[in-house]
């Protein structure tokens, strides 16, 4: 008797015990398949950028004109380029500067556009149509050739105000995430005046909640879960960005074999060395294809009508 009058009190709580939002989130997206497959291959690349030169610890500007242009081999598992380097080493080293432009360039284009969108989307009137004609103007531009322009006429000029290194990796992940904002600034703006029109944001302002606190403790919270979705899949489309650059030659510097670089450096030697395009492009399309599923899971996962 005193046994199933615990089953029964166990059975209790666990009908009671209210169930977490971001528990309900993370089943829905781990029933998304494709994207438990995206991020685990996403966690894979990215761990083995971070840590792998430190298990295969070649270093990547080792020359060895003996072993130029070699295949796949026990000796360099991805083969070498024209100067014997190899490529693994230099794939290893190259992801973890992709991936950095990526995610710190959508960063900046989430914060900055997080912060025009709620400006406009909770002042209204006149500062949301000069904000949102701002926007219009920088969404018609094509962005391609800016990004171009703005790299190739102050990149010198980064590279003297800090090393050549660090001068690159800020100009390309700030013109990159100037240029990515508005996509988060309409979507933040969309929500807003959503929600500003919502019971419990009347009931906070009848209460005399401060604007910041309405802002920040109400809103926001509220209006993030499309845009996770858009900086999720944006990353995948700033990697190709830098990625197309590198290749155009307007990207690092040539001892930062970033994977555009390494494409940019390989394509001379397409028919003689065809691994050498291969892996690093290769790279290129899993992080994007994988990030763009976990865009997709999220997608899912955080739309309201299936969380509740």
């Amino acid at each position: 008797m005193a046994s199933s009058t615990r089953v029964l009190r166990t059975t209790r709580n666990i009908v009671a015990r209210p169930q977490s939002l971001w528990r309900n989130i993370w089943r829905r997206f781990c029933r998304h398949r494709l994207a438990l497959l995206g991020l685990l291959v996403l966690l894979v690349l990215t761990l083995g950028t971070l840590f792998g030169p430190m298990v295969y610890q070649r270093k990547i500007n080792d020359i060895d004109f003996t072993a130029s242009l070699q295949g796949p081999g026990l000796a360099h598992p991805l083969g070498t380029d024209d100067m014997g380097q190899d490529l693994l080493a230099r794939i290893l080293y190259g992801g973890r500067v992709s991936i950095a432009v990526g995610l710190t360039s959508m960063l900046i284009a989430v914060l900055l556009g997080t912060l025009v969108g709620a400006v406009a989307g909770y002042c209204g009137g006149s500062i949301d149509n000069v904000l949102m004609r701002l926007t219009d103007l920088f969404i018609s531009l094509p962005q391609l050739p800016l990004l171009l322009l703005v790299v190739y006429l102050f990149r010198d000029t980064m590279r003297r105000l800090f090393t050549p290194e660090l001068g690159s990796f800020l100009l390309i992940v700030l013109v990159i995430g100037g240029l990515r904002w508005m996509q988060p600034a309409r979507l933040v703006r969309a929500a807003f005046l959503s929600l500003k029109e919502k019971e419990f944001v009347e009931a906070a302002v009848a209460l005399g909640t401060p604007p910041l606190r309405l802002v920040v403790w109400h809103l926001l919270p509220n209006a993030m879960s499309p845009v996770i979705v858009a900086a999720s899949l944006g990353v995948g489309s700033a990697i190709l960005a830098e990625s197309s650059l590198s290749f155009l030659g307007l990207g690092f510097p040539p001892d930062m074999p970033t994977w555009g670089r390494l494409l940019f450096e390989a394509k001379d030697y397409l028919d003689t060395a065809p691994h050498w395009a291969l892996f690093p492009g290769t790279m290129i399309f899993l992080v994007v294809l994988s990030i763009n599923y976990v865009g997709d899971g999220l997608r899912d996962a955080l739309d309201a009508r299936k969380v509740l």
